[in-house]
């Protein structure tokens, strides 16, 4: 589990192929805090830790995370929203993320609103459908608030200058992708509304 709030942006630093999984290794500032097992967010999907040492670790992804993720995209160079599970008793400072992504979407552009960048992204049908006007969506793992919703599946967030400055947003051109994960709860509530149970009088 996670909450949305990005630890520091990571960088690749080299890509092993394998038969039917890649080895990501990420140099990361906790890198030696990292016992192999745990849980890594890269751009909000959860990996798990291979191996690690005083400055990078190693995950693995297979082939259905290749297939929904960002992660196919990852080249020696590509800079990743890192974030370690959170423990128990922590603050949940930004909302419920399981680090299981619900589809790729697309970034489309962003304008200025003062210091705020409004940032505009194409959501996946399913999550659109389950997202609501000022709930959570997580995008490249950053726990965002839905600031608007519109036809085609557009939603606008507001990136204040911290997320801006600490996440890897700003290396987002017009039309790349991005890893989305629709709110937990919506997606329950939209699960039971679906079911034969929701539709009971």
């Amino acid at each position: 589990m996670f909450t949305g709030i990005v630890e520091s942006v990571g960088t690749v630093a080299e890509v092993r192929e394998g038969p039917s999984a890649r080895t990501f290794l990420v140099e990361a500032p906790f890198a030696t805090e990292l016992a192999p097992g745990q849980s890594v967010a890269l751009d909000g999907a959860c990996l798990t830790v291979r191996f690690s040492d005083e400055s990078a670790f190693a995950v693995e992804a297979g082939a259905t995370t290749l297939a929904r993720t960002v992660a196919s995209g990852y080249r020696a160079g590509s800079r990743v929203n890192l974030e370690r599970g959170v423990r128990a008793g922590d603050r949940l400072d930004g909302h419920l993320v399981q680090g299981h992504v619900d589809g790729v979407g697309a970034y489309l552009q962003r304008t200025r609103q003062g210091s705020t960048r409004l940032l505009e992204f194409r959501l996946p049908e399913n999550v659109h459908a389950g997202s609501v006007l000022y709930g959570s969506v997580a995008v490249n793992g950053v726990s965002l608030t839905v600031n608007e919703l519109r036809d085609g599946g557009v939603c606008q967030v507001a990136v204040v200058p911290f997320t801006w400055e600490h996440t890897n947003f700003a290396a987002l051109a017009p039309g790349a992708p991005v890893n989305v994960e629709a709110d937990l709860v919506g997606k329950y509530v939209r699960r039971f509304l679906e079911s034969d149970t929701g539709h009971a009088p």
